[in-house]
């Protein structure tokens, strides 16, 4: 792995934690929209997760294909481009169901 390659994943790892940090105490998208800080926090971690995910090398991308990274690039460009049209419901099942996986992945990638 390149040296800014590792240091970027590590960047994502700490973004995530904040995406998780904000909306942990939260059991539904309806709740965490209803708290507009933790909402809006989570959402512009978003933004620079996938700001970067356009930083990561392309060899890294092609080597680590279980990550959808342009799934992640287009998440950032929807909320940073149709904020107000955000679907909260798919953002909770991001945070959900998704982002721990792609945490995973990103350990994975680190470690070996």
């Amino acid at each position: 792995m390149l040296n800014k390659d590792y240091y970027i994943i590590l960047s994502m790892l700490e973004i995530m934690e904040k995406i998780f940090r904000y909306t942990g105490n939260y059991h539904s998208a309806e709740e965490l929209y209803q708290n507009d800080r933790d909402f809006d926090a989570a959402m512009m971690n978003f933004i620079i997760l996938g700001e970067e995910v356009g930083k990561v090398s392309d060899e890294l991308k092609a080597k680590n294909e279980q990550i959808d990274w342009q799934k992640i690039s287009s998440l950032r460009n929807i909320i940073a481009h149709h904020y107000f049209g955000i679907n909260v419901d798919i953002v909770w099942q991001i945070i959900s169901n998704d982002l721990l996986k792609l945490k995973n992945d990103l350990n994975m990638i680190i470690n070996h």
